[in-house]
């Protein structure tokens, strides 16, 4: 008799190889979270990630944590600069992250419940 196997592991034998999803990937959007670890800035960092992935989940190709020094807080999208704690004056809030990750990538796409009705 058979191996029957069910609905997830028939997607996952399935499943496009590595070098095809890559290739998928690389139109996707990279972001990059710049942090210092002398200011123990990890877990604002992580939660931000959280944000942005809960938000465009397979939108985006990945979200890196990068460890750094001297105060850095920056955060990346395809090496363009979209928060800088020094330039900006502080942690960007979730939704004005979320806002400027969209003003740059998706910029027809909606953001909910969390966008400011203009008047």
């Amino acid at each position: 008799m058979g191996l029957r196997l069910t609905g997830w592991q028939w997607r996952w034998k399935m499943r496009l190889p590595f070098s095809a999803q890559i290739a998928a990937m690389k139109n996707l959007p990279v972001v990059t979270i710049h942090y210092c670890t002398q200011c123990n800035w990890l877990l604002r960092a992580g939660w931000m990630a959280q944000e942005l992935l809960s938000t465009f989940s397979t939108d985006l190709a990945s979200v890196s944590l990068v460890p750094g020094t001297q105060g850095i807080y920056q955060i990346k999208v395809d090496d363009a600069l979209i928060w800088d704690r020094k330039i900006d004056g502080g942690f960007p809030d979730a939704a004005e992250l979320k806002r400027r990750l969209r003003d740059r990538c998706f910029p027809d796409r909606a953001m909910g419940h969390n966008e400011k009705k203009s008047n």
